[in-house]
């Protein structure tokens, strides 16, 4: 129990830190030189995102999967415009590696369809993985989350 307390209180100071650079990289008197990198892209707003739409999923919430799905294309769309390119590679060649998985995604939860839900998640994970693999930080596994770092979200669907 420790253990997940001491990580959600690294995540979401990682993620306010984030959220304080960005809105100090906004104002007029901030430091041009001073910018988001995409580590810290992937980590403040995409890897919040996938979690939230693991959980949503396996609570086969689907008016909230459909508004995280779409959050997530708009962060995937943010990335491509902040981060042009990364090392060597357009990072629109990079992303065209979600393309998929995200349309599969999207059509799954039009369906309310649980299965293609699963799978299509499991499709965007690996793809997640493929990209890390690609852009050589293989050490960076993502998975479908056990548990939840929003202890004060309910991911159930509301009751009417």
């Amino acid at each position: 129990m420790a253990k997940l307390v001491f990580g959600q209180s690294l995540i979401t100071a990682a993620i306010l830190t984030a959220f304080a650079f960005t809105a100090t990289a906004q104002t007029p008197s901030a430091n041009p030189d001073v910018r988001l990198g995409l580590g810290d892209y992937m980590t403040a707003f995409v890897q919040p995102r996938h979690i939230k739409l693991g959980l949503g999923g396996q609570a086969r919430n689907w008016a909230y999967l459909a508004y995280e799905q779409s959050e997530l294309d708009e962060t995937f769309e943010m990335i491509e415009k902040a981060v042009p390119r990364y090392r060597d590679s357009a990072m629109s060649d990079l992303m065209q590696i979600t393309k998929q998985p995200m349309a599969n995604l999207e059509d799954a939860i039009k369906a309310r369809d649980g299965a293609k839900f699963d799978a299509a998640y499991a499709e965007l994970t690996d793809a997640c993985n493929a990209c890390h693999r690609t852009t050589e930080h293989p050490m960076i596994v993502i998975q479908v989350p056990k548990a939840s770092m929003f202890p004060n979200q309910s991911f159930a669907p509301p009751k009417p």
